[in-house]
């Protein structure tokens, strides 16, 4: 299966963020990218903007969380979009214990940059939902 472009862009950024690689993370943005995280029931709701945003959002990332692991499981590309939905578990320095996320991913991919990414995610816990049958 051939890659599009604008999935390499995003694969280029994963691989960036897994290896805690700050400056490849970075060539991967616009510089007036938009990252906007709309929060959880254990994390806020965060907007980064522009390229000193993304730097913030990748250097918290890299140095204020331990990363057991960051799953992306599922890749929808339409035109400029890509969407990934993953799951991840990690510990952040000031919250007591391992936080775990289900998440959604929207990367905008404009002149083979990221110009926006819009995470929606959950860490409630899968055995907290009511069940109606």
């Amino acid at each position: 299966m051939i890659k599009s472009s604008n999935r390499a862009v995003v694969d280029r950024m994963f691989t960036a963020f897994n290896a805690k690689d700050l400056p490849a993370a970075l060539t991967t943005v616009s510089d007036d990218t938009l990252w906007i995280h709309h929060g959880s029931q254990k994390m806020p709701s965060v907007r980064f903007e522009g390229k000193s945003g993304a730097e913030q959002f990748f250097g918290t990332s890299f140095t204020a969380m331990k990363i057991d692991y960051f799953r992306p499981l599922t890749f929808i590309e339409q035109g400029d979009k890509i969407v990934v939905i993953g799951e991840e578990s990690y510990e952040m320095d000031g919250i007591d214990g391992p936080l775990s996320n289900k998440w959604v991913q929207v990367y905008t991919i404009t002149g083979g940059l990221i110009s926006k990414m819009e995470e929606f995610a959950t860490s409630a816990d899968p055995t907290s939902y009511m069940i109606v049958k």
